[in-house]
């Protein structure tokens, strides 16, 4: 990744880097996040429409897929969009329109890393998976999760090492994102337990809007047959390398079809930080965040690859959820950053 590449408008070699696409998971998702693109954007709208199209068609009446499209554009209940039936697959469905979005502007990106969910909204854009197999993964997926017992997950700002202590009862260690944010998963009762130790130790905590025990255990039993759904469908190789979230490698051919691997992404931790770590590795890199929020480019901006200079983030959406006008403006700020860092065909739609 660290050549040269030569631009239609002269950009030099110190400005013009490859990119790489964050699909950020479950933490990220608001209200109507990124519906003010529905209007302004039709690559998006389409992409949206063809996925919520995909997810919907798998569920009958009272099933995960079903009202979708109506609790995205209208619901005004925070509780509603942090339910696992909800988050998982409108995060999956925003992930991968605005992959495509950016893809519509000519940028042919050299990776595509995800965290959690994130990851199968990579899967579709590299050609892992069609956008209808991967629906049916995630549609499944949300199904036996729905039913599992309450649980949640926490942010702390401390080393995996730090927290190893405190855990207990089936409490662990369900995200590395930074060098200092450890994400604990389990059950409600457990974790308040060990998140109040942890308060009283004199860490600085934070709650990740979920109501699933997302990266832990307590999803095993809920998961139990996935994996002979998942191997019903057909896999392809990856077109654009995959950093995987789970194991901080590039995605080989054996892992995508590989149903366990798919099938256990629930229970397993997710290695944001030794991924990206892997990522920035192979070269300076402009790190676009397709995906709702800026949770991602906060992380990615303590890496010192970025904090150097060398690599750039440029997020898609705002840090906020705001009005439409704010989305708009966010997207349209995005594609003038990407024109000046990246490398692109002279001729592009922005």
């Amino acid at each position: 990744m660290n050549g040269v590449r030569p631009t239609a408008d002269g950009k030099d070699e110190a400005a013009a880097r490859p990119v790489a696409l964050l699909l950020p998971g479950q933490g990220s998702q608001h209200l109507r996040m990124a519906a003010g693109l529905v209007a302004a954007e039709p690559v998006f709208a389409g992409a949206m429409d063809e996925a919520l199209t995909a997810l919907t068609d798998l569920g009958g009446p009272g099933e995960a897929g079903t009202g979708l499209r109506e609790d995205w554009l209208g619901t005004d209940d925070p509780a509603v969009m942090d339910h696992v039936t909800r988050s998982q697959p409108l995060l999956f469905a925003v992930d991968y329109a605005l992959g495509r979005l950016v893809l519509s502007w000519g940028v042919r990106p050299v990776a595509l890393l995800g965290h959690s969910i994130g990851e199968v909204a990579a899967a579709v854009l590299s050609g892992v998976f069609t956008l209808r197999d991967a629906a049916a993964m995630v549609h499944d997926r949300v199904s036996r999760l729905a039913d599992a017992p309450p649980g949640g997950m926490v942010a702390v700002a401390a080393g995996p090492e730090e927290v190893e202590p405190f855990l207990t009862d089936g409490v662990v260690v369900g995200a590395v994102n930074a060098a200092r944010q450890t994400v604990l998963a389990g059950l409600d009762d457990p974790l308040g337990t060990v998140t109040a130790a942890l308060a009283g130790a004199g860490f600085v905590l934070q709650r990740v809007p979920a109501a699933t025990a997302f990266h832990s255990p307590a999803l095993a039993p809920a998961m139990s047959g996935a994996e002979e759904r998942i191997a019903t469908l057909p896999v392809g190789e990856p077109r654009i390398p995959v950093m995987s979230g789970y194991t901080a490698r590039f995605l080989t051919p054996a892992e995508a079809k590989d149903p366990a691997f798919w099938s256990r992404q629930p229970v397993a931790p997710v290695l944001f930080w030794p991924a990206l770590d892997a990522l920035l590795a192979q070269g300076d890199l402009v790190l676009v965040e397709a995906g709702p929020g800026q949770g991602l480019s906060q992380l990615a901006r303590r890496h010192p690859a970025v904090r150097s200079g060398g690599s750039a983030i440029v997020p898609l959406l705002p840090a906020r959820p705001g009005t439409a006008e704010d989305d708009v403006a966010a997207v349209r700020a995005a594609a003038e950053a990407l024109r000046q860092l990246a490398p692109l065909p002279a001729a592009r739609a922005v």
